[in-house]
């Protein structure tokens, strides 16, 4: 069965047939600048530091592969230096491979300030209980004179 419709249809830019119903309603915007996609990066991420990632998704109206993509093209450069309204491509294989490395260096980097915090804690940890452990043994010296 195949359906045909009399009406063209249409593009996210242009406006619906004024016989459509919805015609006058609201339409979403689907171009967003350079500085746009970094801003929503940044604030998402921000977002989900705080748990709210979701949250910020539907108030903004966007998708989690909007944000995937524009993460990319920001990790690998893309979307520094691009003036409103030029368009950000698909990236190269050079382009997404420093975006990977990017990312990664991003989670060892975390990965790293984690293991410094934890030995920090476990060495001042073994000193305290060093300092108890001979605090110990001299009260127990005193105690045997």
């Amino acid at each position: 069965m195949t359906i045909t419709t009399t009406m063209p249809i249409s593009g996210d830019n242009e406006r619906m047939d004024p016989a459509h119903p919805r015609a006058d309603g609201p339409r979403r915007r689907r171009t967003f600048t350079a500085a746009e996609k970094s801003e929503h990066v940044r604030a998402y991420e921000q977002a989900c530091e705080s748990g709210d990632g979701g949250a910020y998704l539907r108030r903004e109206g966007l998708y989690s592969s909007l944000i995937s993509e524009w993460r990319k093209h920001r990790d690998a450069g893309v979307l520094a230096g691009k003036k409103p309204g030029e368009k950000v491509g698909k990236l190269t294989a050079e382009q997404a491979e420093i975006a990977r490395l990017t990312r990664e260096l991003t989670r060892a980097n975390k990965r790293l300030n984690t293991t410094e915090a934890a030995l920090d804690i476990m060495g001042k940890a073994h000193a305290l209980l060093a300092s108890l452990s001979e605090s110990a043994d001299s009260d127990e010296k005193n105690n045997k004179r």
